[in-house]
């Protein structure tokens, strides 16, 4: 069975593992589609994901000195797409013959429990590329959530990749006029047809400056591009006493951070957003599982289309050359999809 592992940083192999065993109450799916995240993902195939360098101790919730994960590093994956092609004796759903999504890496086949993927069946009809958006989905409504957005709110959203965009159309649907943040003209445009208000161009000058000539400033801000100076930019951007959805994922120190300028004086709230977890607020109402499922209702019934957003669909004989592109030249690149079906 083909899997895909980080030997070390830049180097990618397609090796092969031995099938699971198929134990009582799994399923085993065999994958059709996976998709790559270029933040998370990037940073294993980079070497700077903090679990490769620091000790996260999960009782305490820290990183401690040591290693959480260490090379190589197989099956990483953010979102796969398959056919449950097996049942054990024990399992009635997801039936046999259906297509699942759910996360099981980058690899050509998995053992799942099947109580993880009961409602992940994608409808007849619905192209199975779509299944790959499900995390990535909740991790734009999970943002949007944290933002706390009202009916009128007026809201800028740095970095229109991927979940930048999706982030984009779900504020829209919750009723915010969006400003939409990024360097890319082509991405730009792209946040329109998803429904932002206005779009900004960073190389062209100060998003704070031209909000606060629209509307003395963005009532909430979500920070996508996982820049720590579109993050200061952020801050900057929304008005007194307003909030910054921190999203991006990111990396190093927080050079070009300076938190005693407008964050001070603004007194501005910075709000954590992870998809690790929901909006403590909500807890009590809102699960990771019930983030991914909203979303693929939207997609399942038209609301979010994320076909526009699919640049690039590889085979998995081609994964050294997808994260060689993904690391060299980003700007290139929105959805990346692994095919594996031959």
């Amino acid at each position: 069975m083909r899997v895909i592992t980080f030997e070390k940083p830049g180097q990618v192999r397609v090796g092969v593992e031995p099938s699971a065993e198929l134990v009582p109450g799994s399923v085993r799916v065999r994958t059709m589609y996976s998709g790559v995240s270029a933040g998370t993902e990037l940073t294993a195939y980079r070497g700077t994901n903090p679990y490769l360098n620091r000790k996260w101790d999960t009782e305490r919730r820290l990183f401690l000195d040591g290693q959480t994960h260490a090379y190589p590093l197989s099956g990483w994956g953010y979102q796969e797409v398959g056919e449950v092609v097996e049942a054990a004796p024990d399992v009635a759903d997801p039936p046999v013959g259906n297509l699942v999504w759910g996360i099981w890496g980058h690899r050509a086949e998995a053992v799942v429990p099947a109580e993880k993927l009961v409602g992940h069946i994608l409808p007849p009809g619905i192209d199975p590329l779509t299944g790959v958006f499900a995390r990535v989905g909740a991790i734009a409504l999970n943002a949007v959530h944290a933002a706390d957005v009202h009916l009128g709110d007026q809201i800028a959203i740095f970095g229109q990749g991927v979940i930048g965009l999706l982030a984009t159309r779900l504020a829209v649907l919750s009723g915010a006029r969006v400003v939409a943040v990024d360097a890319l003209p082509a991405r730009l445009a792209l946040a329109r047809r998803f429904g932002a208000a206005e779009t900004f161009d960073v190389q062209s000058g100060s998003v704070a400056e031209f909000m606060r000539k629209r509307v003395e400033g963005a009532d909430t801000a979500i920070e996508l591009s996982g820049s720590n100076q579109g993050l200061h930019e952020a801050i900057r951007t929304v008005r007194k006493g307003g909030r910054v959805v921190a999203a991006g994922f990111y990396q190093g120190d927080g050079v070009g951070l300076r938190l005693g300028e407008e964050f001070h004086h603004n007194q501005v709230q910075l709000v954590s957003s992870q998809i690790g977890g929901v909006a403590s607020w909500l807890a009590h109402r809102w699960d990771i599982e019930r983030l991914q499922r909203t979303f693929m209702e939207l997609v399942y019934r038209g609301e979010v289309d994320v076909h526009e957003l699919v640049s690039h669909v590889m085979t998995v004989e081609q994964a050294a050359e997808a994260y060689d592109l993904l690391d060299r030249h980003p700007s290139d690149v929105l959805q990346l999809v692994f095919r594996f079906e031959e």
